[in-house]
């Protein structure tokens, strides 16, 4: 497996069982740490890749893109298209894409069937460049998988450690829900989508039961023992712009498709088994 950005999720994927894994960070200084743990590692920069980067490509049988697309577009389709689509033992592309593209539901269930409703720049680039994915391997002849993730959280990056760091809120927007996953469940899903080796398509990758953030932060809190910080009503609260776009698209989404399709069980069907587990390893406890 060749995964375009080695970051949080994809490290995570690649060091999944019988994945001999390459791809490509954003600094010298991370690649040098990711070669001394056995992974075949190149720069990237969006623009320049190392030497030796299109020969590893080239060698790969499936490809993880999680690079998010820029303002002028999909950064890895605009330099390796080509040697994606040259490359002779591809088997199959998998793009790791969000369920933001689902934009605003007014709180309802969506599918994989759902219209697309985003308006937000970000998610119609998410939207181009799940588009240019799937041109590239219908006309390869190959499966893409576009897996649209939820909220991802796991060791190193979770509610309890935001709690710590006093860095957690608990805005409350009325009827405002969210989807997470854990960092796990999206390598189980990408694990299952390579062995079952089916014809590709969408794929969403989340939690069980949508819930209000809030919440969320005071279980974590519970947890840990301590007072949750208190609730601020979301008309008044001062965040930054990126911060209260998220909370414009409410939604609950479904992952009946895998589960039905692939046998997915996740490991932390909802928040709490997630938090619990990260609790019992020590997360957030001083």
């Amino acid at each position: 497996m060749f995964a375009f950005g080695l970051g949080y999720s994809a490290r995570r994927i690649v060091r999944g069982p019988a994945i001999e894994a390459s791809g490509t960070v954003r600094s010298a200084e991370a690649a040098e740490a990711l070669r001394r743990e056995g992974v075949a590692a190149f720069v990237f920069d969006g623009v320049h890749g190392d030497a030796g980067l299109a020969a590893a490509l080239a060698q790969a049988e499936a490809i993880l893109i999680s690079v998010p697309p820029e303002p002028s577009g999909d950064p890895v389709h605009r330099a390796f298209a080509r040697e994606i689509a040259l490359a002779s033992d591809l088997r199959r592309i998998l793009y790791l894409s969000t369920i933001g593209v689902y934009g605003d539901w007014g709180g309802a269930w969506v599918d994989e069937a759902s219209e697309t409703r985003t308006r937000t720049p970000r998610g119609r680039g998410r939207l181009a460049a799940e588009a240019q994915w799937r041109a590239l391997g219908a006309a390869r002849g190959i499966p893409v998988d576009l897996l649209r993730l939820a909220g991802i959280y796991g060791p190193g990056r979770n509610a309890l450690l935001k709690l710590r760091e006093g860095d957690a809120r608990r805005i409350v927007k009325p009827g405002q829900v969210f989807n997470r996953v854990h960092v796990d469940d999206i390598a189980e899903a990408v694990r299952l989508l390579v062995a079952a080796g089916g014809p590709g398509g969408v794929w969403n990758v989340a939690d069980e039961e949508p819930a209000p953030p809030q919440d969320v932060i005071a279980f974590a809190a519970a947890l840990l023992g301590i007072e949750p910080p208190p609730e601020e009503p979301f008309d008044g609260a001062v965040m930054s712009e990126l911060a209260r776009s998220f909370y414009e698209d409410n939604r609950r989404v479904r992952v009946d498709k895998l589960k039905r399709e692939l046998g997915f069980r996740p490991l932390y069907p909802t928040y709490r088994e997630g938090l619990r587990a990260l609790a019992a390893a020590g997360e957030g406890q001083g």
